[in-house]
């Protein structure tokens, strides 16, 4: 029942009152900030409560007016509130459920970004920078800031890979659903009988892990070095400053030469290393547990195509919300919002139909 699992919330929520304001307790600075991070988090949700509560009370009463009979213009005035509060009644349950959804501890993390150009060719490579400019500018819209670790180019201006960093405030919890394949259909440049060609690229968004999060053992990984290549000036090619680190157990390989200095690239190297790990046993718990999703939102599966890109209709699908919109122009310059407040209201409905 929902008003016994309200109850529970709002009984817990006094004892952490009864807790902080006990002089031992306040002494005790661990424990005060826990009990303090706990009461915190449970706020909003307590005052939603007591609003539901209030709402139940106006109804009751409102229905005992009316059934006492009595002064007529009086329970004119109890049925017009009656009605409101019933319409009012299963909104405020929604927000409460939509409140009780667990949060995802990683939501706060910065994250990890790889683009990789996939079927298609050149056209994929291009529609992969397409892909990275877009969620630069989104990232540039939060305030958030874009860090490249490492990028592969073709000299018409595409990429067949790119790594970045993206740190800023929920930056996860916003680009989590951006994982997976994304389709493009549009006449490329160099098609002169103008057909259409279909590519793809596809985009994983890892939560960047800290060294708290996961443990990478030094005998672990093999490191090699060796000369960076592409544009950079004299000494890009003379000296042994990209890094190369393998984790041996899993095989899992990362490359990094963007910057000059080899201890740089060996730590931005660690750092998607550690995200790949990351996501790795984050999926082998999900595993254990038999959590099965079969809904690709949330799961970051990148082996179905999730969104596709029709340039001739100025069209963007995103299907596994059924959401259409005819803007490509104006998602390209970053105006995801949209799409992903589409697709975190329908991640939310999936969790409360667990609730």
């Amino acid at each position: 029942m929902l008003l016994d699992k309200l109850e529970q919330i709002e009984n817990k929520y006094n004892d952490l009152i009864k807790l902080l304001s006990d002089p031992e307790i306040f002494s005790d600075y661990s424990k005060s900030q826990k009990y303090s991070k706990e009461r915190s988090e449970l706020e909003d949700i307590v005052q939603k409560i007591h609003e539901y509560k209030k709402v139940l009370s106006g109804i009751s009463e409102a229905e005992e007016i009316i059934n006492a009979g009595g002064d007529d213009g009086l329970k004119e005035l109890a049925e017009a509130e009656l009605e409101e509060l019933k319409e009012k009644k299963p909104r405020i349950e929604d927000e409460i459920k939509l409140m009780l959804v667990p949060k995802d501890p990683r939501d706060e993390k910065n994250i990890i970004l790889e683009i990789r150009a996939g079927t298609g060719g050149d056209e994929a490579a291009l529609f992969a920078a397409d892909l990275f400019r877009m969620y630069t500018k989104y990232a540039e819209s939060k305030r958030w800031k874009v860090e490249i670790m490492d990028m592969s180019s073709i000299g018409i201006g595409g990429i067949k890979e790119v790594i970045a960093s993206i740190q800023g405030k929920g930056a996860y919890s916003r680009m989590k659903y951006e994982s997976g394949t994304h389709r493009v259909q549009r006449v490329p440049a160099t098609e002169t009988s103008g057909r259409i060609h279909t590519s793809a690229s596809t985009v994983a968004v890892l939560p960047e892990a800290e060294e708290v999060d996961i443990k990478v053992e030094e005998k672990d990984l093999r490191v090699d070095t060796f000369c960076a290549s592409g544009p950079g000036g004299q000494g890009v090619n003379t000296t042994y400053s990209a890094v190369r680190i393998v984790h041996v157990p899993t095989g899992m390989t990362v490359s990094c030469q963007d910057s000059r200095s080899q201890i740089k690239n060996r730590e931005k190297a660690m750092k998607v290393m550690r995200s790949r790990l990351y996501e790795l046993e984050i999926e082998r718990q999900e595993r254990e547990i038999a959590k099965e999703r079969k809904s690709q939102v949330g799961t970051g599966d990148r082996s179905e195509r999730i969104r596709t890109y029709n340039f001739p209709q100025n069209r963007v699908t995103d299907h596994r919300v059924g959401l259409t919109l005819h803007k490509l122009s104006i998602i390209l310059e970053g105006n995801l919002d949209e799409i992903i407040d589409a697709l975190t209201t329908h991640y939310q409905a999936e969790k409360l139909k667990e609730i």
